[in-house]
């Protein structure tokens, strides 16, 4: 009998994966670019599709002969350049995996991402070069790009390590292997604030099912041009703007890290259709001028922000996805009017639940709970946690729903609302608090620039809401009145268990993976600030 639990595999992606993607494109779009590179410089470089696919296949060729063969993990230490997406699709190539890794990572986290993926080599930038060598201390091998994403090597980052230019080798020594959608190609780790970074598993099939899908969500065309300036090691740029293009055989345009300065130069030169965008780059270009004739159509973002749209003069897409649903898993769209801050509807192909945690009840329409994910493993979700049997115990059911740890609500068209993720919500003696919802209230107070609440313990009620605020234009001079006119504010506009009990004036937050709030540091300073 046939396992109908292959049917993925054995059907909807018969005879495909990553190579075969490339080399379709390589033979029926040769000529049009899939990755440009723009470096601080401007002097851009471009991948066509035949090209791309011609030195990926010679990088695998040398990694083979390096001894990388199907099954390896081989670490990928870099901030964005081109040589880590070469690298990464040789690797994909071969049938091996590519492990991304966060290069704000030190010591004992590199020697962890290398020991735990079993890591047979590594390839580094030369500002990376000696951490990676002090502490990925069983690995093979270990090459080194030429430059740091396009700077030049100071003469201390100079070593006698070979280039990644040794690892070009003879295409034609690669193995001959069958297309298997359900292979393993790539790693990527979770942000680890409450316990060791989880290894999430990404399928050829993942890859393809992003490109079919997200790129449908976001209506990116085949002459659509994706501006990816969000770290590589990340599903974002990864996934929404590499695995997008590959899709539909448009264009990535790949910056080195995102340039406030350079944003709308780097939009028109390239005709920029779509660019992914986080909090952190709306404050960065407040203040410039939004130009008149711009290509930008499709901004992809959390939520349904209208005023954002009006701003830009092109369409917000909001949606909800993380690194363990590979893409998407809510979207808006480009026909209906979506209700402000809603993270949109399920997307085809997945299921969503909202769950109280504590009783397993399925929630009413306006209750928060955990959201719950349900979809096939490998394609539209990650395939596991590598080599941890207790973290995949723990985040799925035995009926095989994904606990993602997100709170949020159903609203009254079943639009799904974010609210926190399950560590940032707050109990205050036996009440659910969503820091979100403060933090909504507290930025009707003019002069906030930004907010984060967060809990502080409290030996009566377990916890209390407090904030730290970073002062924005028209905040008072006085931060003592600053904070009594926020706190006033909440208590005309909150229930009083919600309403802070302090406000502490910073000048920036303590900052995690793509400029996100480290709210786990927050709590700690609001514990000694006590």
């Amino acid at each position: 009998m046939t396992d109908l639990s292959r049917a993925a595999e054995l059907f909807e992606y018969a005879g495909q994966d990553i190579p075969w993607k490339l080399k379709h494109w390589a033979t029926h779009r040769p000529d049009h670019p899939f990755l440009v590179w723009e470096p601080r410089s401007g002097n851009d470089q471009t991948w066509t599709y035949k090209r791309f696919d011609e030195e990926v296949a010679k990088l695998a060729g040398g990694l083979y002969a390096k001894g990388v063969k199907k099954g390896d993990k081989v670490l990928l230490h870099c901030d964005n350049c081109p040589e880590m997406v070469l690298a990464w699709y040789a690797c994909a190539k071969l049938g091996a995996i590519g492990v991304t890794t966060n290069t704000r990572s030190v010591g004992g986290e590199i020697a962890y991402f290398a020991d735990h993926t079993k890591a047979v080599g590594a390839i580094t930038q030369p500002q990376y070069a000696q951490q990676v060598a002090d502490n990925a201390k069983h690995i093979g091998w270990l090459v080194v790009t030429e430059d740091n994403s396009g700077e030049p090597a100071s003469a201390e980052q100079v070593s006698d390590l070979p280039l990644f230019d040794t690892l070009y080798g003879d295409a034609s020594v690669v193995p001959e292997r069958p297309a298997e959608p359900m292979l393993p190609a790539g790693i990527m780790f979770t942000s680890g604030t409450t316990s060791l970074p989880k290894a999430v598993v990404h399928t050829h099939a993942n890859a393809l099912w992003s490109g079919k899908m997200g790129a449908s969500s976001m209506d990116l065309r085949q002459d659509d041009k994706y501006l990816a300036f969000l770290p590589f090691f990340h599903v974002n740029a990864q996934s929404w703007a590499f695995w997008g293009a590959m899709g539909v055989g448009a264009t990535a345009i790949l910056q080195p890290k995102f340039s406030a300065s350079r944003f709308w130069q780097v939009i028109e030169k390239h005709q920029v259709t779509h660019c992914s965008m986080i909090p952190f780059v709306f404050k960065a270009i407040g203040a410039q001028a939004v130009p008149e004739q711009h290509t930008l159509r499709v901004i992809p973002m959390g939520i349904i922000w209208k005023e954002i749209g009006g701003w830009l003069g092109c369409e917000p897409f909001a949606s909800w996805g993380m690194t363990e649903t590979v893409t998407h898993a809510t979207r808006s769209d480009f026909v209906h009017d979506w209700p402000q801050h809603s993270i949109g509807k399920p997307t085809p192909g997945y299921q969503l639940a909202i769950v109280n945690e504590e009783t397993g009840a399925i929630c009413e329409q306006g209750e928060i709970g955990e959201l719950w994910v349900k979809a096939t493993r490998g394609v539209q979700i990650f395939l596991e946690y590598y080599d941890n049997e207790e973290a995949n115990n723990k985040a799925f059911t035995d009926d095989g729903w994904f606990k993602t740890g997100d709170r949020v609500r159903l609203g009254e068209e079943g639009d799904f609302f974010f609210c926190d993720r399950d560590k940032d919500a707050l109990k205050v003696g036996g009440e659910n608090v969503s820091a979100r919802q403060v933090e909504e209230v507290c930025m009707q107070v003019p002069g906030i620039g930004e907010i984060a609440i967060v809990a502080r313990r409290d030996e009566m009620l377990d916890m209390v809401p407090v904030g730290f605020v970073i002062k924005g234009f028209g905040a008072p001079e006085s931060d003592a009145e600053f904070c009594e006119q926020i706190i006033a504010h909440c208590a005309a506009n909150l229930a009083d268990f919600k309403v802070p009990r302090a406000i502490h004036i910073v000048e920036d937050f303590p900052r995690a993976a793509l400029e996100k709030v480290a709210k786990n540091k927050l709590r700690e300073m609001a514990d000694e600030l006590a």
